[in-house]
């Protein structure tokens, strides 16, 4: 019997908890501490440990810049501010994603362009992006959605095609690969969260910047730090910009943290590859599509359902599968199209800037159901694991999918 029915739950004990932050990351922060006592000086900005931080991130990624902010939307922010890209145009931008993946696009006077998801995927496809390209069409913005790589030669070519700069949002990514290469060192800039739920943090909040191109990386370090003239000469700040700057405290926690990112991202690939050969021959239950010759590191896991399989619907089969012990999400549908403020056009009310800014000669009601999108957001649910999940975890999960899935079969009903 189901646990939801009655029955005992596959798991009786909570999942253990994921623990990011330990000894090492608080002898870190303590460090920091005692040496502000001992000095006087307070703790600060832009020292030494962001300096080695930075240069730890760079180095994990084999070259180029890096600048730690204060979070991962302000890194798309920075990112797509540092090139200076000419307003009253557009910019395309993913299907689903956090809402601080899409609003610096419009923050910034660029109007955001809807991209439809590749089929079966949560991340913007190729052929997607070409068919919202126009003529005011400035960058094109790119998401790793769940730690799985988009389909990135085709969006490179597109992009080389149109001279159009592409900022990947790795916020969910740490250390994919795509075709041996990492996310991040395969378009113009990067944006990065190191928020605390993400696989590696420079504490709660936090982002960084990057991009192979040091002189792409400079200007967005001066656009992040209010136009300093950084990088350049020059006595006064160069342009208008916002304090989004990092700090000497996250920069030692980050360090900690980003040692750590090969094992964390090692476990997570195990626990996620166990679970698959688990599900392997169930009828309605599987593994979501990810490309070939791709590496990803699974910030969720996606599973796709076949309700026409199952005499439930995906709410209700997640919810018994949560009564099982097992934590799930039944839905991951985060359309920057469907928001209230995309919508209602409230990025500087009471205007409706930048749709309404009077140089912009693109279409002004232009609509983007993202159909693809949304099929891909209700055929799956989410599965939250960690690199803390061992065997016995991932037999829990596989045992309780098989349960429940064995109870909602259509053909155990006949």
């Amino acid at each position: 019997m189901l646990a939801v029915d009655g029955g005992s739950p596959v798991r009786s004990t909570p999942m253990p908890k994921r623990a990011l932050f330990g000894a090492a990351e608080r002898e870190a922060a303590m460090g920091q501490f005692d040496a502000a006592i001992e000095s006087g000086d307070a703790i600060g900005y832009g020292g030494a440990q962001e300096a080695a931080y930075e240069q730890a991130f760079t180095d994990f990624h084999g070259d180029g810049s890096a600048d730690l902010v204060n979070s991962g939307t302000s890194a798309v922010y920075a990112a797509i501010g540092g090139l200076e890209l000419k307003p009253a145009g557009e910019i395309v931008v993913p299907p689903i994603t956090d809402p601080g993946g899409v609003m610096p696009a419009a923050l910034l006077n660029l109007v955001p362009v809807v991209a439809d998801a590749a089929a079966g995927t949560f991340n913007a496809g190729s052929q997607e992006i070409a068919a919202v390209l126009t003529p005011h069409t400035r960058a094109i913005l790119v998401a790793h959605i769940a730690g799985e790589p988009a389909d990135m030669d085709p969006i490179l070519e597109i992009a080389r095609k149109h001279s159009l700069p592409v900022i990947e949002d790795c916020a969910q990514s740490h250390g994919a690969r795509y075709r041996g290469k990492l996310v991040g060192t395969l378009g113009t800039v990067a944006a990065f969260s190191t928020m605390s739920g993400k696989h590696h943090a420079t504490g709660p909040q936090g982002g960084v910047v990057y991009s192979t191109d040091t002189e792409i990386g400079w200007a967005c370090r001066r656009f992040a730090d209010r136009g300093k003239p950084l990088g350049i000469p020059g006595g006064t700040n160069v342009r208008a910009g916002l304090n989004l700057n990092g700090n000497e405290l996250s920069a030692a926690v980050g360090r900690v943290q980003l040692a750590r990112l090969p094992e964390i991202i090692a476990s997570r690939r195990r626990v996620a590859a166990e679970i698959a050969v688990g599900l392997d021959g169930m009828t309605a239950i599987h593994m979501g599509r990810e490309l070939p010759d791709t590496e990803g590191v699974y910030w969720f896991l996606r599973i796709r359902i076949d309700e026409q399989n199952l005499t439930v619907n995906k709410a209700t089969f997640v919810s018994a599968l949560s009564a099982e012990g097992i934590p799930a999400n039944p839905s991951y549908r985060h359309l920057p199209a469907e928001a209230d403020w995309f919508r209602q056009r409230r990025v500087f009310p009471p205007s409706d800037y930048p749709w309404g800014l009077p140089d912009y000669k693109g279409d002004r009601n232009a609509q983007f159901p993202c159909p693809q999108a949304v099929a891909a957001a209700e055929s799956h649910f989410l599965l939250h694991i960690h690199e803390n999940f061992g065997t016995q975890e991932v037999a829990d999960i596989v045992a309780a999918l098989r349960k429940v899935e064995t109870a909602y079969l259509k053909e155990s009903r006949s």
